[in-house]
């Protein structure tokens, strides 16, 4: 069953069937998680980097910033049986995609939270399609971990 992540939203599937998608990742972070070891998967989009932008839409929704969604997506791993030393992480978006002349670099900002919340977590970027200007769909299948990307109409595995 294909289950559709939103804007500021996570998903976390233990069912083979499931394949988890998210749209529209511009300067948003797409961060897929994967522990083949306990079948486990999630996908995250986060809009902004950090909560204390807005700590009451951070309390009400932490998956919309990535410096609290991200611990929250691999936390509900591992309390879905995951650990930290099998999880894969793929990633997505932090884009440019509109000519603000580099004035918010919210994308870039996304991307170095993130990064910096992995490694706290002992967790390695496995492959990425990051930066630019394009939008990108990605999608995870929960039976075997594959993440692909679609983006300019081109499919492509990371």
């Amino acid at each position: 069953m294909q289950l559709t992540v939103g804007i500021s939203e996570m998903k976390v599937s233990t069912d083979p069937k499931d394949t988890l998608i998210t749209y529209s990742l511009g300067s948003c972070i797409g961060v897929a998680l994967f522990d083949p070891g306990a079948g486990v998967g999630g996908l995250i989009h986060c809009m902004l980097p950090l909560s204390r932008l807005d700590p009451d839409k951070a309390k009400k929704n932490p998956q919309m910033f990535t410096d609290t969604g991200v611990p929250a997506l691999i936390q509900t791993l591992l309390d879905r049986g995951g650990t930290r030393k099998r999880m894969i992480a793929k990633v997505a978006g932090a884009a440019s995609p509109l000519n603000d002349n580099g004035m918010f670099k919210i994308g870039e900002r996304n991307y170095v939270v993130l990064r910096k919340v992995l490694w706290k977590n002992e967790i390695l970027i496995a492959a990425e399609d990051v930066g630019g200007t394009v939008a990108r769909t990605m999608s995870l299948h929960i039976s075997n971990g594959k993440t692909t990307i679609r983006s300019g109409g081109k499919e492509s595995e990371l």
